[in-house]
């Protein structure tokens, strides 16, 4: 079993990342659970008439490894996620390698409540960025 968290632990500027690489079977499955088959997403040859030109993953997906970093590394397991703004800047393609960092922006100690500035980079390009606000449990 993992350390409870506090809100103490954490600092403004802390930060924590995971790197992921997007797979057909990632789009696919994702379609699958959420329904969304939209062909720009699973059929090549449709994909091939849009300006992308090629299939693109799921934007959810891809802001689905923000949970995984939350949930998993900062600020841990045991964390409750309260919101999270998303902008879609760029496309992921299947086979992109996707580094998802968050970062601390504000700490208020009262509430027991982080804001965290949320990004998905490939090759240097922030494709999505946000904002989070999770609660550390009493």
């Amino acid at each position: 079993m993992s350390a409870k968290l506090d809100i103490n632990m954490f600092s403004v500027d802390q930060s924590s990342e995971i790197t992921s690489t997007v797979t057909t079977e990632d789009v696919q499955l994702f379609s699958q659970i959420t329904g969304d088959t939209n062909p720009v997403h699973l059929d090549e040859e449709y994909a091939a008439t849009t300006s992308f030109k090629k299939p693109i993953a799921h934007g959810m997906l891809t802001a689905g490894f923000i949970s995984a970093v939350i949930g998993t590394q900062l600020p841990g397991p045991g964390c409750i996620y309260l919101e999270q703004s998303l902008k879609f800047r760029a496309p992921v393609y299947i086979g992109d390698t996707v580094t998802t960092r968050v970062t601390i922006t504000d700490i208020n100690i009262r509430r027991k409540r982080l804001t965290l500035q949320t990004q998905c980079i490939v090759n240097d390009k922030v494709v999505v960025s946000g904002e989070a606000v999770i609660m550390i449990p009493a």
